[in-house]
């Protein structure tokens, strides 16, 4: 076993616990874990995107990512109070202070629309689509709860089996390439593997952990939700080496041993939350 396998049990281990126990709290120990998620992925990419000269609006577009969190958890604890009927407005209010900051701080050699679609996608990508997890784990159970947490680590748990058997599928069978450019580790053979593995966990997840916190999900459709989630996933963790490849870095930072940065370790979860999120609404859980 290599040294930076090692590095990955090691931080999995202690992460995963801990993890377990804020999502159970959930409300603002979650909502804190988020703020630093969106606060890390956020600069992390806008230093990709400094790679390859452009200048996002870094302390605005970081300070906004933080809020979308916030937001949230303060919309869960006063759901009467005026910011949960006015979201949407301030969306738009946000969209329009980046651009006038842009405005008065970028001249057209400092590439003002990139500055902005940058800073804009940023808040998007590394705050709003992580964020998703609060929605999920307080669709419908708020406070501390079981059910609540098992329902919010089933597309954990599909991701992270999904892309460990992918890439031991790949480094066991080999064979055709999925994304040369992007990604040159990575291949079909590992793909399907993975997809297959985590379809099988997902019937799994269903038949031994949804009885216990009282979530009626056969196994046949917790095994396709977790076919799709395992799809989207592999599609997430390209874009995201896509965007690596274009600033010519093998990981977003240094920051977690054994994984990289913020964004390698949530690329796949940036896609699949969101379709996890709308696959329980049609199924009726959120």
């Amino acid at each position: 076993m290599d040294s930076n396998m090692v590095r990955r049990i090691a931080f999995a281990a202690i992460a995963i616990p801990l993890l377990v126990i804020i999502v159970w709290v959930g409300e603002w120990p979650l909502a804190l874990l988020l703020v630093a998620a969106a606060m890390l992925g956020t600069r992390e990419l806008f230093d990709l995107a400094a790679r390859g000269g452009v200048r996002p609006l870094r302390a605005l577009g970081i300070f906004l990512a933080m809020l979308v969190p916030l937001t949230l958890v303060a919309i869960l604890d006063a759901p009467g109070f005026w910011l949960a009927q006015q979201w949407a407005y301030l969306l738009l209010l946000a969209i329009l202070l980046v651009v006038a900051v842009a405005t008065f701080t970028r001249t057209p050699e400092h590439r003002p629309l990139a500055s902005i679609a940058v800073t804009l996608f940023g808040i998007v990508y590394a705050a709003v689509l992580p964020s998703i997890a609060f929605v999920i784990r307080h669709g419908q159970w708020d406070g501390r709860s079981w059910t609540g947490t098992a329902v919010l680590f089933f597309p954990l748990v599909v991701t992270w089996v999904c892309d460990s058997a992918a890439m031991f599928g790949g480094r066991m069978i080999g064979g055709p390439k999925l994304a040369p450019v992007i990604s040159p580790g990575k291949t079909w053979a590992g793909a399907i593997v993975g997809v297959i593995v985590a379809a099988v966990v997902g019937g799994l997840y269903a038949l031994l952990v949804f009885p216990r916190v009282r979530i009626a999900l056969g196994i046949a459709p917790a095994a396709a939700l977790a076919l799709v989630l395992a799809v989207i996933g592999q599609v997430g963790d390209l874009a995201e080496s896509l965007v690596k490849r274009e600033a010519g870095v093998k990981d977003s930072s240094a920051l977690i041993p054994g994984h990289g940065g913020v964004l390698d370790r949530l690329d796949s979860l940036y896609f699949v939350l969101p379709v996890a999120a709308a696959g329980y609404h049609y199924l009726g859980l959120l």
